[in-house]
C-alpha cells in the first residue's frame, strides 16, 4: 500500500521542516452562518444527519422552471380574456366645436362574440395620421351591437374639420 507523501525541503540547518499548513476555505452555513467547507451547505449542527444538500442547479432550475410556468399561464389567461373581441369597425359622425377642442361623434360595431372596449384612433382626413392623431377609450360594446358615442378631442383645435377614426381588436 502506498501512502502519498509531501516532499519535505531540507532546512537551512539540514533538519527537515514542514511545508507551511494552508486552512481550507470556507464559506458561512445556509442556515446558521457557521464556517463550512467548500461543496457543503449545512454545518453539521444544522444537518446532524449528514443528509445531501440540493445543489445549485436543482435549485436554480426549479427557479426557472416556475417562471416558466408561470409566463405560460398568463398568456394563457390573456388569451382567453381577449378571445371572440372584435373587429371594431367604426365611423365618425359629427365633428363639431366643443371647448377647446372637438367634440368627435363615433360609431362602433362589436362584431365579435364577446363584450368588450377597444381604442380608436382619431386622425384628420387630409392627413391620415402622419403628425397628429387622437385616442379615445369606448364605453364597452356587447357583442353584435353598434354604439355610437362622444369624445371631446384637444389634438385637432377648435375648428371643425373632416376626421377619420379607426379601432383596433386587442
Amino acid at each position: 500500500m502506498v501512502t502519498p507523501s509531501t516532499p519535505v525541503a531540507p532546512d537551512t540547518r539540514g533538519a527537515p521542516s514542514e511545508a507551511p499548513v494552508r486552512p481550507e476555505p470556507t464559506h458561512p452555513c445556509a442556515r446558521c452562518g457557521a464556517p463550512v467547507g467548500p461543496g457543503i451547505g449545512l454545518c453539521e449542527r444544522c444537518n446532524p444527519l449528514g443528509l445531501r444538500d440540493s445543489a445549485s442547479s436543482q435549485v436554480h432550475g426549479s427557479v426557472f422552471i416556475g417562471i416558466v410556468a408561470g409566463i405560460i399561464g398568463l398568456v394563457v389567461v390573456a388569451r382567453l380574456a381577449i378571445a371572440g373581441l372584435g373587429p371594431f369597425p367604426a365611423e365618425v359622425g359629427s365633428v363639431e366645436t366643443s371647448g377647446e377642442g372637438l367634440a368627435v361623434s363615433v360609431t362602433v360595431t362589436n362584431q365579435g362574440t364577446s363584450a368588450g372596449q377597444t381604442t380608436c384612433r382619431v386622425v384628420d382626413s387630409a392627413d391620415r395620421g402622419i403628425s397628429v392623431s387622437a385616442f379615445i377609450l369606448s364605453p364597452p360594446i356587447q357583442p353584435g351591437e353598434t354604439l355610437t358615442f362622444t369624445s371631446v378631442v384637444t389634438e385637432f383645435g377648435t375648428e371643425p374639420r373632416p376626421l377619420a377614426v379607426s379601432c383596433r381588436t386587442p
